[in-house]
């Protein structure tokens, strides 16, 4: 491979992990919405606190936990 071949590869694969972010972000967005603790649950990768606090405030009061999701699935808190 030149170098030429190299550079344009190593671009195609940036763009290819940046369009897979972005969707997995929607996905995220869209559970954090509809089912606040699945969301907050993919975005952390485990059970952790915010798991927690997240299944706590949607199973008192809905909007809250879909509140709460959105501001942990989008790194605002």
């Amino acid at each position: 491979m030149s170098k030429a071949e190299k550079k344009a590869f190593k671009k195609e694969v940036k763009n290819s992990l940046r369009d897979a972010k972005e969707a997995s972000d929607i996905v995220e967005i869209l559970l954090a919405i509809f089912i606040p603790p699945l969301g907050v649950f993919l975005h952390e990768g485990e059970v952790n606190s915010r798991f927690w606090i997240s299944l706590l405030l949607t199973l008192l009061f809905f909007l809250p936990g879909v509140i709460y999701a959105l501001l942990v699935v989008t790194d605002t808190i």
